[in-house]
């Protein structure tokens, strides 16, 4: 099941795909798509519709983030082999973990935002989980009845503010609309295997990620049983799992920074393509 969120920025309205890939209106069925309709409970009523009776959606209506009042947005530093590599750090001995403000969440297809006197703005393709449950102090082998499902994230960062402002990561991941998610919350149901899913970015039709989550140094069920041991994992927070090689960042002779003007586009097998545009902040 893929469930999406459509309409105006602050005004997202619940949907689903049918089997053609149309949008279904699902507002007179649940109120939106938040951490209350994910339970198991739920989502089991809402794969039991015919979404053929369910309103279209008009073409070209803007997709939103797919999941509404995400209440964490978890993300996971240095988790791919390459990627560890290409930045010249060694693999963690336990996953690196910082947030990302949830008032960088967007629609996988706004405009990604340069922030004023930002110069190292960057790109990082990545699988969301999103948690289905509340867990605390789970084991591995339980973690997956604690997942909703999955989708794609673009863990956009500036580096300066990360690397070079001094602290902790967040400042460097967290101006508005650098969390786009979506374009769907695809169900735990229809992904067979997380493990196994490719992930890939280009700029302006070069491809600079081509990845898979093979590759995780810590997998995804290792990772929701391991920070439900730090906090409390509630229905509708996100874990950003982290991101293969070919970032800017890791470009060779030099980095690469996003530019206004150019077109982002990236995709998480199964769950869907995000794209946007770059441009710079403005009042």
């Amino acid at each position: 099941m893929k469930l999406v969120r459509h309409g105006a920025s602050g005004r997202e309205a619940p949907g689903i795909l049918d089997a053609s890939g149309q949008i279904r209106d699902l507002s007179n069925i649940i109120p939106d798509i938040t951490g209350e309709t994910l339970g198991a409970d739920k989502l089991a009523k809402l794969s039991g519709l015919d979404p053929e009776t369910l309103p279209k959606v008009a073409s070209g209506t803007r997709i939103g983030a797919c999941v509404g009042n995400v209440g964490k947005f978890i993300c996971i530093g240095l988790n791919y082999k390459e990627h560890a590599a290409e930045a010249g750090m060694p693999l963690p001995k336990e996953p690196i973990v910082f947030m990302k403000a949830t008032s960088a969440i967007c629609g996988p297809n706004d405009t990604i935002l340069i922030p004023p006197g930002a110069k190292k703005v960057d790109w990082e393709v990545e699988l969301g989980i999103v948690i289905g449950r509340e867990a605390r102090y789970v084991s591995e082998a339980d973690a997956p009845d604690y997942v909703a499902g999955y989708c794609a994230v673009n863990d956009v960062s500036e580096r300066a503010y990360q690397t070079e402002r001094g602290g902790q990561w967040t400042k460097g991941k967290s101006a508005d609309r650098f969390g786009p998610i979506g374009p769907w919350l695809v169900t735990k149901d229809e992904i067979a295997d997380p493990q196994n899913l490719a992930v890939w970015l280009e700029v302006d039709g070069k491809l600079y990620q081509d990845g898979s989550t093979r590759t995780m140094h810590f997998p995804v069920f290792h990772l929701v049983s391991y920070l439900s041991h730090f906090m409390s994992l509630q229905p509708g927070d996100i874990i950003a799992t982290g991101t293969p090689s070919g970032v800017g960042m890791g470009q060779k002779p030099d980095p690469i920074y996003l530019r206004a003007g150019q077109m982002v586009r990236l995709g998480v097998e199964g769950l869907g393509e995000q794209k946007q545009l770059v441009d710079h902040w403005s009042r």
